[in-house]
């Protein structure tokens, strides 16, 4: 299945993305913090398709008890090379390797569009304590930023989907009404060499399907696209974080607000 190999192809890419992968903003923490109910500090946290861990870097240095769940086995090798302190196990959201009631929060950054909700949604209600939070995020490119809606307009229709531009709103549409999710969407921006701007395109996993010899080429356009914007050699990259927050009330107690 497409969705399957593309999920696995980020652990062909393990160093590769640990390198240069942005990170999140601590608005994020902070919202996650505020729409959880309760402070990371201290709080019993599954950080659910890790990848090499940037976000659960961030929920550690928050003093939240981190436990990190990878199916890739090098995904999985590069956290524990960059966090070694940290539990880690082998699993995904769809079959949670998990205790029953025994997380205050369950994150998914940049991961849930790979779980079935069908299995997810369940798996998650299963081992979050009553009261405690779902949390989905990604981050998006700013689209209102020239350069980067024309770049993107040239990733769709590299990829045969000029005619679908991409809305972050439509992650959520699947997402149960009975949960309560409350949304946010904190900005936030990186400078970093060019470079690195392209290292990490490389690293979606459209590319990493795609090939060698196409993702080269349409790099090597993108590097003299973009030197002409960046003469100096560094892009200041701009992001939104889509978030998504729900609090585990059983027994239907209705969410705030």
């Amino acid at each position: 299945m497409k969705r399957t190999s593309q999920a696995r192809s980020f652990d062909r890419a393990a160093a590769a993305y640990a390198a240069n992968r942005p990170s999140y903003p601590p608005a994020l923490l902070d919202a996650v913090q505020e729409l959880g109910g309760r402070p990371l500090a201290g709080a019993a946290v599954a950080d659910v398709g890790a990848g090499t861990g940037l976000a659960t870097a961030l929920l550690l240095d928050r003093g939240a008890q981190v436990i990190a769940v990878e199916p890739g086995a090098h995904m999985a090798s590069e956290l524990r090379r960059r966090l070694p302190g940290v539990p880690l196990v082998l699993g995904d959201g769809d079959r949670l390797p998990l205790a029953s009631a025994s997380l205050d929060l369950l994150t998914y950054a940049q991961s849930w569009h790979w779980t079935d909700p069908s299995a997810s949604v369940p798996e998650a209600l299963r081992v979050l304590r009553p009261g405690g939070a779902l949390a989905l995020w990604w981050n998006d490119s700013d689209a209102s930023v020239p350069w980067i809606a024309a770049q993107d307009a040239r990733l769709r229709r590299l990829f045969g989907a000029a005619d679908r531009p991409h809305d972050p709103r439509a992650r959520f549409h699947g997402l149960p009404s009975g949960l309560g999710f409350v949304h946010r969407q904190p900005a936030w921006s990186r400078r970093v060499p060019l470079d690195t701007h392209l290292a990490n395109l490389a690293s979606y996993s459209d590319f990493l399907v795609l090939g060698e010899e196409g993702t080269d080429a349409f790099l090597a356009e993108e590097h003299e696209l973009l030197t002409a914007v960046f003469p100096d050699g560094t892009v200041e990259e701009r992001y939104v974080v889509s978030l998504a927050v729900a609090r585990h009330r059983p027994g239907g107690e209705p969410p705030p607000g």
